[in-house]
């Protein structure tokens, strides 16, 4: 079987490695590049699966509408859809959550659903949030999807819609979200990451950054890191 997997985070792509070298009873490819993903490209190849772990754009519905193609959403859909799930859930404290893997369709995050995991969000930052998730996507759901040939069925459910959150939020001053410890570690942690806008304070001629929260003694901890100005020029 020829599989093709699509993303751009290192760790996605480390997994996805690992199967091309280990699997012997299928064919994998890889497409780290958002304008390498085309249909021309796709055509090459002529997976009979493309999987995404982690993306953030348009899916070509030439694509969509040619080859089974999966993705994979954070929430218990039809609740959550849209972007930036991970955060918009733990700045909700709902850390009990679902990894669900679907069809891509042109409605995002609207497709069918292949099937769901349970998962915590409750520790780590998002790049292990992400790290732990692709595990789960690797050597659990894709294996399932792809010896059974699972057949997706319609979402059902009331659609509840996420709003992707902006970079200008990840400046904690002022923040209305910081009302506890636990608060202030969520917020830091969950734009923790690879890709990330991470939590900063402006400062004068710079910004303080926020990383590595950690929860002691009913305490929030957290590495400070100052950040010039200068850096951005």
């Amino acid at each position: 079987m020829r599989l093709l997997v699509v993303t751009i985070k290192s760790w996605h792509i480390e997994k996805a490695l690992e199967k091309q070298l280990h699997d012997v009873d299928n064919e994998w490819h890889i497409i780290t590049s958002k304008d390498d993903f085309t249909p021309e490209a796709v055509e090459k190849i002529n997976p009979d699966y493309i999987f995404l772990p982690h993306w953030s754009w348009l899916i070509p519905e030439t694509i969509c509408e040619k080859y089974e193609t999966v993705v994979f959403h954070p929430t218990d859909l039809p609740f959550g859809r849209g972007g930036t799930p991970i955060q918009n859930q733990i700045a909700r404290g709902i850390y009990s959550v679902q990894l669900t893997a679907l069809r891509a369709s042109a409605q995002i995050d609207a497709g069918d659903i292949y099937m769901k995991v349970p998962f915590d969000l409750s520790y780590g930052n998002v790049e292990e949030i992400l790290k732990r998730a692709g595990e789960i996507y690797f050597e659990k759901m894709i294996p399932r999807i792809i010896s059974e040939r699972t057949k997706p069925k319609p979402q059902e459910g009331v659609v509840t819609q996420f709003v992707r959150r902006k970079p200008e939020q990840s400046n904690l001053q002022g923040a209305e979200e910081i009302k506890s410890d636990r608060a202030l570690y969520d917020l830091v942690r969950m734009l923790d990451g690879e890709g990330y806008p991470g939590a900063y304070i402006p400062v004068a001629n710079g910004r303080l950054l926020f990383k590595n929260a950690s929860l002691e003694n009913n305490a929030c901890k957290m590495d400070i890191v100052f950040e010039s100005m200068e850096n951005d020029e």
